[in-house]
């Protein structure tokens, strides 16, 4: 008659953990599932992507490099000063510019643009960048990322929304 009681409570556990045991796998399955498809199923269009003010042309003298800074078209109103992206803008001539993201391209340390010496330099490693962004000298594998801008209305405005980097960098014939 024991027997008979213990196999049928046993059987009842085996039964209960399968359960509670199904429910954990499908549990983690569904994060590991989207991890393992979100390359399938990410979506490549660039909507974040929008053009953002820097200022005037004029703001910006020819020969010089000035810090700008832009407000992320993907900020929220909570986000307050994170959302404000800093960048170094080189006037070249009266019609071309130049505008640098404002990290290092070794660890993405904010780099400082030194006018005395011509060059950007980088506070964590000694990385150093010359006045065109091109690498110079210490750890950095290369040169400093640029944004795509352009001039309407005598105002220079840059594509904001993406950081480019070695991974995804911002292509003309992705806009």
């Amino acid at each position: 008659m024991f027997d008979k009681v213990n196999d049928s409570r046993r059987g009842f556990l085996v039964k209960l953990g399968m359960v509670f045991n199904g429910l954990v796998a499908s549990a983690l399955a569904v994060p590991v599932g989207r991890y393992l498809l979100s390359s399938v199923t990410r979506s490549r269009s660039n909507s974040y992507l929008s053009w953002v003010s820097l200022g005037q042309v004029s703001d910006f003298p020819e020969g010089e490099t000035r810090l700008a800074v832009y407000r992320n078209p993907q900020s929220k109103q909570w986000d307050g000063d994170t959302a404000e992206i800093p960048c170094w803008v080189r006037r070249v001539d009266t019609e071309s510019f130049q505008v640098f993201a404002i990290n290092c391209t070794h660890l993405g340390c904010p780099v400082r643009w030194f006018q005395e010496s011509r060059l950007f330099m980088c506070p964590c490693h000694g990385g150093a960048f010359y006045e065109d962004g091109s690498h110079a000298s210490g750890p950095p594998p290369r040169g400093l990322f640029q944004y795509e801008y352009k001039v309407e209305s005598g105002e220079l405005k840059v594509l904001g929304g993406h950081l480019p980097n070695l991974s995804e960098p911002l292509k003309k014939d992705e806009v």
